[in-house]
């Protein structure tokens, strides 16, 4: 099983970097849409005899990762005019020095940790933990509110993953891990109204074509 979940996981991580070395807005949000799939294929894959209550949990995932979340993410994108993250706090290629760092001591750190032993050579820990920190350094490095909730995204995509180890033990982890991708899309149309309200007296979507970021 691990020689068919450890490529997944690099791609998990991959998509991880690239979301750091991206300006367009476009192309991250395709990517943690990807990155959704990935975590749906990867709960299949690490629980293969997963019951009805667990495949809806697997379909949800999907719906909301793949398609929901980043539609409204893109129609946002393209009702504020907002096509790239312009100046971010630290510069592209200082992030992704900064995530080659936390991806080494995740992996460095996993290896200190007392995990079963069919999870100790597997690169789940060091995917989830190095997830987390992109989120992360997102979330802190970047102007763009649309980038931020990305960010916020992976974050929450890093701590899905590490509940992958407790699945069976404790599926309610899961599922309020769904739940805070429900938050996303609520915090995503905060922000949209948040712009409205703060340039014009009505909250109307009708203006947000008129909006700038």
């Amino acid at each position: 099983m691990g020689t068919v979940l450890d490529p997944l996981l690099i791609l998990i991580m991959a998509i991880d970097f690239f979301a750091l070395g991206a300006s367009r807005l476009r192309a991250v949000i395709n990517a943690v849409a990807l990155q959704g799939l990935c975590l749906a294929l990867l709960m299949l894959l690490f629980h293969p005899s997963l019951d009805l209550h667990q495949f809806g949990l697997v379909g949800v995932t999907i719906a909301l990762k793949c398609f929901i979340i980043p539609y409204f993410l893109l129609r946002a994108m393209r009702d504020a005019h907002i096509q790239h993250e312009v100046e971010p706090v630290v510069g592209f290629i200082g992030s992704l020095l900064l995530g080659a760092a936390g991806t080494a001591l995740a992996m460095r750190f996993s290896a200190t940790l007392p995990l079963a032993a069919g999870h100790r050579e597997s690169l789940i820990v060091p995917a989830s933990l190095s997830t987390v920190f992109t989120g992360f350094l997102l979330l802190t490095t970047r102007k763009t509110a649309i980038m931020q909730v990305l960010g916020y995204l992976l974050l929450e995509n890093g701590i899905f993953i590490f509940g992958l180890l407790l699945l069976e033990a404790m599926p309610l982890l899961l599922e309020i891990g769904v739940l805070l991708d429900v938050f996303t899309g609520v915090f995503v149309m905060g922000i949209i109204i948040y712009h409205i309200s703060r340039e014009f007296s009505s909250i109307s979507t009708e203006r947000l074509s008129e909006l700038r970021e």
